[in-house]
């Protein structure tokens, strides 16, 4: 057992000492991957157990403010690391056919290096995420997908800092960096309020645009099985099989959201306006839509839709249709329900009926 156990520290002390960049060996966190490690698991744990208890008994924060901020840190912070990435090598000296690690002293190859380390650092900034949903008590959006994507990266990307901070696979964190610009943009904007609702309409192609970019990751990493390239061939196939599997995660995600959406918001509707007619009102409490969100983080943007609730006067307002809009992490459903009363009532012998949705 004890000769085991000097094998299994020999090979470690191997693999950080002479197989990994020495160039960044010294940098924070990146001498031990237990650090790294270390505040992965509390983060799982936090998430999932700790937080979730703390706020039981709490009421939900009101964070519009801090998530406008934080939205446009993140925003500022990503567009920052993706002029890094074009600066660095992917503006026009790289190669997007085959690129090796450049491990020397050289001034781009240690500018990319240090672009690598900040994206690194920004896999922990994401995890406020999950923090302002469990301070606003929409912890049915932190699935454990959820934070198993977000516990799961900083680690990964650890890797790559230690052993290849640079070449082939860096392709991935520069486009993920410009889909973060959007993203957190389109966050930001949904947090200012309902009056900026309309200049976020985008927010479908959105989801469009993140599966494109999983397209593009896993079709760069993996043509390197065809190609001769001098660069670590464990590093592309991760990286590949992580673009695979968040397309499916996003792909399935976009045909629940939208091509189901508003079916199951007709459906929903019909039978809330058929209790009306039979009882000639709407009772308090009774469930317009229950979406549960995404699995994603970027994807968590169905947050009022769960358990919504209609009411016969906080919906109406002089005979005409109040809009509910949601947030998560400061993002607008995009999805709008709208129930107009009939002549300034709930509807004519009793009934309502649906306006529009959209």
């Amino acid at each position: 057992m004890a000769q085991i156990l000097t094998n299994i520290y020999d090979w470690y002390r191997d693999l950080m000492d002479n197989q990994s960049d020495p160039r960044v060996a010294d940098w924070p966190m990146m001498s031990s991957p237990f650090p790294t490690l270390g505040l992965c698991i509390f983060y799982a744990y936090f998430s999932k157990s700790l937080a979730p208890k703390l706020m039981e008994k709490r009421k939900p924060m009101d964070l519009r403010n801090t998530l406008v901020i934080y939205n446009l840190f993140q925003t500022i912070f990503s567009t920052w690391i993706f002029y890094e990435y074009l600066q660095s090598g992917w503006g026009g000296r790289y190669s997007f056919r085959c690129q090796p690690v450049d491990y020397s002293d050289n001034p781009l190859a240690l500018r990319m290096a240090r672009t690598c380390w900040w994206y690194y650092v920004s896999k922990f900034t994401e995890f406020f995420d999950t923090l302002f949903f469990i301070l606003r008590k929409k912890t049915q959006h932190v699935s454990t997908l959820h934070v198993i994507h977000h516990g799961c990266m900083p680690f990964s990307v650890w890797m790559g800092m230690k052993f290849a901070p640079g070449g082939h696979s860096t392709f991935f964190a520069m486009l993920n960096s410009f889909v973060h610009i959007v993203m957190y943009f389109y966050y930001m904007v949904a947090a200012l309020g309902p009056q900026y609702q309309k200049y976020i309409w985008w927010k479908k192609y959105l989801t469009a645009f993140q599966m494109a970019q999983f397209v593009a990751i896993f079709t760069h990493q993996f043509q390197l099985l065809f190609t001769e390239c001098d660069y670590p061939k464990g590093f592309m196939v991760w990286i590949g099989l992580h673009g695979i599997m968040f397309l499916f995660l996003f792909s399935d995600f976009y045909k629940q959201a939208y091509n189901k959406r508003v079916g199951r918001a007709k459906r929903e509707a019909e039978a809330l306006l058929a209790k009306s007619h039979a009882n000639g009102k709407l009772h308090n409490g009774d469930v317009v839509n229950n979406n549960q969100g995404a699995c994603m983080p970027v994807l968590n943007d169905d947050d009022e839709l769960h358990q919504r609730k209609v009411t016969g006067n906080g919906i109406y307002l002089n005979g005409g249709a109040k809009t509910a809009n949601s947030y998560s992490n400061g993002n607008s459903n995009g999805f709008v329900e709208s129930i107009q009363q009939s002549n300034g009532g709930i509807g004519e012998n009793g009934g309502a009926r649906v306006r529009k949705i959209q």
